[in-house]
């Protein structure tokens, strides 16, 4: 008897301009306009952008005065995040009747192992397709899927056929879907890395797989042995329901840049007790505490000092980072300054990961 090789089942959803379609949702008036979720002043950022907008290059992370350029007629709306929630909330709970095996990377996009899942339906594609649906029937948003047998491509096909598509890449096709793509299409490689391979004359996946692990490894150290093994399609990673949270944070970046200390004190102390808040929202305390100061000239750096005792209070918090900001002398102005707490008091046992079983036949 010959035994059929088996697969994960996994969905990648992604929202189409998440929290641009919630505002547009939410005031009519907004419909089929260029909007910008964010600040539009000299110190805003772009956090979304309709689709309307990106028409005119206006992306997220963009400064405002950028994409006011782009786009003269954009329209900037203040972010509301308890709205958001609120919205990712009950897609979320959509997910969860298909299968408990999800995991969130934000708001707007999760990751769904849907192997085995509740409705018993083999099809995965059939699915996302029915997911989407109901995203749309139900709370009048559009998304997009990629459907694949691991985390890493699915991710990839979600953005195929966007907005308002989906994309499947069955596992007899992923070796020569990678060898096509080009090389900044490769989820985790950016502009900067995208540009070093260009220089070494590796632009799709082909040409990245022609490259040895020894060659990747000296150029892209601990990065090269990530990419021999993605682009021959061994990523292998399991969805993950319990994600574990990392750190707490809180920062702020200011219309003025901030030239003496007096001044950065009082911000620290306002931000030291957004943060918390935060903490005792989590229900959460941490023992190492990072200063983050980043200059007017874009320049980050930060200062950290692990304490021996779990905090969360802000006296604490504000006393430890006041002393950071003395730690050396501030360089020139600041435009933002954040505090985040980290080594947080989150215990999780990893559980070994399962050989899956599955009796029926392969199905996308």
């Amino acid at each position: 008897m010959t035994l059929c090789k088996t697969y994960r089942k996994i969905i990648h959803v992604d929202m189409d301009a998440f929290y641009a379609s919630v505002e547009q949702l939410d005031n009519p008036e907004l419909r089929g306009k260029a909007i910008a979720v964010g600040g539009g002043g000299e110190r805003g950022v772009v956090s979304a952008a309709s689709y309307q907008a990106r028409e005119f290059g206006v992306r997220s992370a963009m400064s405002g005065v950028i994409a006011r350029k782009n786009c003269p007629h954009l329209i900037f709306v203040k972010p509301r995040f308890e709205r958001y929630k609120e919205i990712s909330k009950k897609i979320r709970n959509i997910f969860y009747e298909y299968t408990d095996l999800v995991e969130p990377l934000s708001l707007d996009e999760a990751y769904l192992d849907v192997t085995e899942n509740k409705k018993g339906n083999p099809s995965a594609s059939l699915i996302a397709k029915e997911i989407r649906k109901r995203i749309f029937d139900e709370l009048h948003l559009n998304a997009s899927a990629g459907i694949s047998s691991s985390k890493f491509i699915a991710k990839i096909a979600s953005d195929i056929n966007k907005p308002n598509g989906q994309k499947t890449i069955p596992p007899e096709e992923i070796i020569s879907f990678l060898e096509e793509l080009p090389i900044k299409k490769f989820y985790g490689i950016g502009k900067v890395t995208a540009a070093k391979m260009y220089n070494l004359g590796i632009f799709k996946g082909s040409d990245l797989k022609s490259k040895s692990e020894a060659f990747l490894t000296q150029h892209f150290k601990s990065s090269g042995a990530h990419y021999y093994k993605i682009v021959r399609g061994l990523h292998n990673s399991p969805v993950k329901p319990n994600r574990v949270r990392k750190s707490v944070a809180a920062e702020h970046t200011f219309n003025t840049n901030l030239t003496s200390e007096i001044f950065m004190l009082e911000q620290l102390e306002r931000i030291s007790e957004e943060l918390e808040q935060r903490l005792q929202k989590a229900k959460v305390s941490g023992k190492t505490i990072t200063l983050k100061i980043k200059y007017s000239d874009f320049k980050t750096q930060t200062r950290s000092k692990t304490l021996a005792y779990f905090v969360k209070e802000k006296v604490i918090l504000f006393d430890t980072v006041k002393e950071l900001l003395y730690q050396e002398k501030v360089l020139n102005s600041v435009r933002l300054l954040g505090i985040s707490v980290t080594n947080l008091n989150i215990h999780s046992k990893s559980k070994s990961e399962k050989p899956i079983d599955i009796q029926y036949k392969f199905e996308f």
